[in-house]
């Protein structure tokens, strides 16, 4: 297991890339509407509304996980299913709408096979349905962000936990499902609140992270390493965010687990 404190210099290596010239946001903020509103628009706009999740049960934050033709046809590659959704969250105290930046995450999650024109045509569909799209100070240098890791020892997205041989989320944990045309199958999947409470730590403005993903491919069940994908999901981390929610990566791999049957 990676030490504490390499995993923290890992953290600080990440955020000072954060702050070169040419970052790439990973979320975009757009003009509040309430979260009935944004589905409507999403809907309008060609994007499928998989599952409404309240991340920790935080009924004022609304993480929408949504798809489209589009998207699903991007991600219908052999380990590349967590391409297939993009996230839209309300926060109905704070009055604010996020979203995932879809050029971020698909450079991240397509790896090699990243399509700048499919991640634009996404992206057209957000602005056509949430107006104009500012981007937030969170994200990476754009070349870094495919084959990114933490540093000497961390996880790359290729290094995914592999929950086991299994084929589906038990019922009561399982979110939505997606299935693409390879066969594989995209699940959500709520994970305790006790879990999930690592937004709170962090900044309940990141909870877009949530909710977990696992893909079940070839027979055997997948989820992206924790200590992969909150790197890359909250790139600005401060060292102190960071040692509180240390523990967090071995929780949710155990849930994950627990939630398969």
């Amino acid at each position: 297991m990676i030490s504490k404190i390499s995993a923290v210099i890992a953290f600080l290596v990440v955020s000072a890339t954060a702050l070169q010239a040419g970052t790439m946001p990973a979320y975009y903020d757009a003009s509040y509407a309430s979260a009935s509103s944004v589905k409507g628009k999403l809907t309008k706009a060609g994007f499928t509304v998989l599952a409404t999740y309240h991340p920790a049960g935080k009924k004022n934050l609304s993480v929408m996980v949504v798809t489209s033709a589009k998207l699903k046809s991007i991600a219908n590659k052999k380990t590349r299913g967590f391409a297939a959704i993009q996230r839209v969250m309300v926060d109905s105290s704070k009055k604010t709408v996020r979203v995932t930046n879809p050029t971020y995450w698909m450079k991240a999650f397509m790896q090699k096979s990243f399509n700048a024109g499919a991640a634009k045509s996404v992206t057209s569909a957000f602005k056509k349905a949430l107006g104009k799209l500012s981007g937030v100070k969170d994200g990476l240098a754009s070349g870094d962000i495919s084959g990114f890791h933490f540093m000497m020892g961390m996880p790359y997205y290729e290094d995914m936990l592999e929950l086991g041989k299994k084929h589906d989320v038990k019922a009561s944990k399982k979110l939505f499902e997606l299935k693409l045309a390879n066969g594989s199958k995209l699940i959500g999947v709520k994970l305790p609140k006790g879990v999930e409470g690592f937004i709170n730590k962090v900044g309940t403005n990141k909870a877009l992270a949530l909710p977990y993903t696992i893909l079940i491919e070839g027979g055997k069940a997948y989820a992206l390493h924790a200590r992969y994908y909150l790197a890359v999901s909250y790139p600005l981390l401060s060292m102190g965010q960071f040692m509180k929610i240390s523990s967090t990566p071995d929780a949710i791999e155990l849930q994950l687990k627990k939630a398969l049957k």
